[in-house]
Formats: structure tokens, C-alpha cells, sequence
């Protein structure tokens, strides 16, 4: 009777949780008038990628890195998908190619970060929407000392907001939230290691 009241709680625990994940996701762009010292894109689209540029563009951040960059992409194909000058890609642009999933985007955002003098600094974190909150969890982990400003990118073809009526949606969602809540407890547990400890970045509100 224990087990199946334990089971029972941890059930309605996790429908209550992905209920909540679901609603928390943005329905709209972001905008951020905050000025950080670089953005960082991960790829999975190519308005991801054109929201990122638009930033660097207007000025709100000094350098732009996009992690998760297709091996056989060349940078004239990147610059094209950017709304920037051919001369600020050529300056201010660092492409990844190591990265081929979260963790190791945010692998590789700690690495370029820590090179650019960074580590400790603001970065604007670029996604899609119902990706940010994992993207998070992983830059938090990566880069305790940085402060993140999430800029989510809200896609025409994930409606978030139709998770209940859209069954590929409800399912997509499902698996970010059981993968975010695998990091989040990695985290949790990693912090509580003595042999591996792991800070928090601040996530700062976007203003």
C-alpha cells in the first residue's frame, strides 16, 4: 500500500511539474534591451541563428559564438544567414564545431568563453523556446560564475501553446521536460559532490 501511494505521489508529481514546464514556455519573442559581453546561439535553426546575428548587430553584445556548427558548413554560409556586415562576421563571429548535443554546446560555450576572457561575464543565451530551459540548466552548470539572459525564439513550426490540442507538440515537450529533468538532478547531485563541485550562473531576468 506504501509502494503504490509513493507511486501514486511521484506520478501526479511529475504530470503536475510538466504541466507547469509547459506553461512556463515563452508564447512570444523575446526582447532584451540588456547589453552583455557576448551572445551565444545553439544551433537547430536557422531563425535561431538570424536572432542571434540581430543582436550582435544592434550592439548588444561585443562577440557571438554559434555552438553546434554542421562539420561540413562553411562561414560564408553562416555569414549569409546573418544580418550583419561581411566585416563584423569576419571580427566578431567564432563558429563551434564540436558540439552535437546540449551538453556539449554548453561544453564548448565554456571553453570559448573561458578563451575570450568571459567566463565571468553576461552572455545572452539564444534558442528555441521550448529548448531554453535545458539549455540553461547545462550553461549553469558549464559557466557557474556568468550571468544568462535567456532570448527564447519562438518558431512558427512548434506552436508550445497548442500542447494540449497538438500531439507531436505534447510529445516534444514531454521529452524536453524529462530531459531537463534529468540535468536539473545531475546538477542537484553534482553539487552535493565533493569531489565534483558545480556553482549555479546566474539566470537574470531580461529587461
Amino acid at each position: 500500500m506504501a509502494a503504490l501511494a509513493l507511486v501514486s505521489f511521484l506520478a501526479a508529481a511529475f504530470v503536475a511539474g510538466f504541466i507547469g514546464f509547459a506553461l512556463s514556455l515563452e508564447r512570444s519573442e523575446s526582447t532584451l534591451t540588456v547589453q552583455a559581453d557576448g551572445v551565444v546561439v545553439l544551433t537547430g535553426g536557422s531563425d535561431r541563428v538570424y536572432e542571434a546575428g540581430g543582436l550582435l548587430a544592434r550592439g548588444q553584445a561585443r562577440r557571438l559564438l554559434i555552438t553546434g556548427v554542421n562539420r561540413a558548413t562553411r562561414g560564408h554560409e553562416i555569414a549569409k544567414l546573418l544580418p550583419v556586415s561581411r566585416e563584423l562576421f569576419d571580427c566578431c563571429v567564432d563558429l563551434g564545431y564540436r558540439a552535437r548535443d546540449t551538453i556539449g554546446n554548453a561544453l564548448e560555450t565554456r571553453d570559448w568563453a573561458q578563451a575570450r576572457g568571459l567566463d565571468r561575464g553576461s552572455l545572452i543565451v539564444v534558442t528555441s523556446n521550448y529548448h531554453m530551459p535545458r539549455a540553461l540548466a547545462e550553461l549553469s552548470a558549464a559557466l557557474p560564475e556568468a550571468s544568462l539572459y535567456p532570448f527564447a525564439v519562438v518558431s512558427d513550426h512548434v506552436r508550445v501553446e497548442d500542447w494540449l490540442d497538438d500531439i507531436a507538440v505534447t510529445r516534444l515537450i514531454a521529452a524536453e521536460y524529462c530531459k531537463y529533468l534529468y540535468v536539473a538532478l545531475r546538477n542537484r547531485l553534482l553539487e552535493r559532490s565533493p569531489a565534483a563541485p558545480i556553482g549555479s550562473a546566474a539566470v537574470a531576468e531580461p529587461r
